[in-house]
């Protein structure tokens, strides 16, 4: 007797809700195709939450969490975005209501122990027996996992040793990976075993998937664009698959809601009306300039100072999408200026590594490149700017009035978005302490409301 297992995933919705109503609408059509004796399964591969969306940062990602128990959602694991981009508090406490099972396999407190809202892997028994061991790894940005509490396993290592412990247990062995392409494609080698690599982080995607050895990898991009369904076939008398093959469903073809607008009207306000409370009032029109300095820029990189305490400050105008106008202050406000899932950083640099940096900020290309990821949710970079850190007409650089001294070292406050090497490489390996769970909107307020004190 031959079995088909159904499996419905995506990934890496980054709450871009516009797609979501038409994602839901399907999921839980196909849901009603099935009969009960069907085994079908439906997955979310992590970064669901993101909150640059209004929605998610208003309800903390819980909103997030209901859409999936609507949705039908059976099993899921976290990215980067539910893991590092919340307080250790507000993790711990984000899948409270969740209808459906939160399975990742590297992950624990400080101490060693697995947060009860984790399960390191799960056997799901379908109606006729077959056994579906899930396991689950989510991408090791150990630093940032220590800041705030938590300590990242690393991952293939740790599904090694779980797939070794439970494959004699199951009959199909699947991977819920927010570790990225390149990291799956190794885990095809070291882990063989594994049936099914359900990929992201990347925001790679598979049209018909991609077999290696015996692992067939499927990934839906990002943003909600396409739902992957991966069809097993399973022969009950030889006991082992038969075949596996994938396929994405394109969101925008699919069937619309006619209440689409309605949900996305009612989402928005439901974050807007959580985020009205006034956090802090501005004495003066702060207005925004991309390309640059400004006296939002102004402000922001004395705010930065003040809250990290370091020599002299960097960072790109571009992270300003709105001006802070003059009077009180919503979180609504401040998040619509400042959406960016981003925490200050201080790096420690000696002078003549920071000559280098200031160097290398001045490319031309820059202030006009569309960045996408590190954190940054805008659409410009923007002009580098700099407090405290100025070069005068012969290029020589003064760090708060006084000359740069070459072989000194001094401190940087900047984004951790700059921290992942891809601008100034030099950053990669520097000393670094990052500020966390504290947003860079969150210094604004925190400085607005000091200088509100002091007057």
């Amino acid at each position: 007797m031959r079995e088909t297992i159904q499996i419905y995933h995506t990934n890496d919705i980054h709450s871009h809700l516009e797609n979501w109503p038409a994602i839901h609408q399907f999921l839980l059509e196909r849901h009603q195709s099935h009969g009960p004796n069907d085994s079908y399964l439906t997955l979310d591969i992590g970064d669901h939450i993101d909150r640059s969306n209004v929605f998610t940062e208003g309800t903390l990602g819980k909103g997030n969490v209901q859409l999936l128990n609507n949705a039908g959602y059976d099993y899921v694991t976290i990215g980067n975005n539910e893991g590092i981009t919340l307080s250790h508090e507000d993790l711990d406490t984000l899948y409270t209501c969740a209808n459906f099972e939160v399975i990742v396999s590297n992950f624990t407190d400080l101490n060693g122990n697995i947060p009860s809202w984790v399960l390191p892997y799960k056997i799901h028994v379908t109606p006729t027996g077959i056994r579906i061991g899930i396991v689950g790894a989510t991408a090791d940005f150990g630093l940032y996992y220590e800041q705030l509490g938590w300590h990242i396993q690393q991952p293939i290592d740790r599904l090694k040793e779980i797939c070794k412990e439970i494959e004699k247990e199951v009959d199909v062995l699947i991977c819920l990976s927010h570790l990225g392409m390149s990291q799956d494609e190794i885990m095809t080698e070291r882990i063989p075993e594994i049936d099914l690599i359900l990929g992201s982080h990347t925001h790679h995607f598979f049209e018909e998937g991609k077999t290696i050895g015996n692992t067939l990898q499927a990934a839906a991009g990002k943003y909600g664009a396409y739902v992957g369904q991966v069809t097993i076939d399973y022969d009950h008398v030889t006991k082992r698959i038969v075949s596996k093959r994938a396929m994405l469903h394109v969101t925008h073809t699919l069937p619309k809601p006619t209440d689409l607008d309605l949900k996305l009207k009612k989402w928005e306000a439901l974050g807007n009306e959580e985020l009205a409370e006034t956090v802090l009032h501005n004495e003066a029109l702060l207005h925004k300039e991309w390309f640059g300095p400004s006296d939002m820029s102004q402000f922001f990189g004395k705010a930065l100072l003040a809250f990290t305490k370091a020599d002299c400050a960097m960072f790109p105008a571009g992270i300003f999408l709105t001006d802070l106008p003059k009077g009180p202050i919503t979180a609504s406000d401040l998040h619509r200026c400042l959406p960016h899932p981003i925490n200050p950083c201080v790096i420690t640099l000696t002078g003549a590594e920071l000559l280098e940096i200031v160097e290398l900020s001045k490319n031309e290309k820059w202030p006009h490149l569309e960045v996408k990821g590190l954190g940054f949710r805008g659409k410009y970079l923007g002009a580098i700017i700099f407090e405290q850190l100025i070069e005068d007409e012969q290029g020589d650089l003064f760090i708060g009035g006084e000359a740069l001294i070459l072989k000194k070292e001094y401190t940087l406050a900047t984004l951790d978005m700059f921290t992942f090497g891809y601008f100034f490489p030099s950053f990669k390996f520097a000393t670094k302490e990052y500020f966390m769970p504290e947003l860079i909107r969150d210094v604004v307020k925190w400085y607005g409301n000091r200088l509100l004190s002091q007057a």
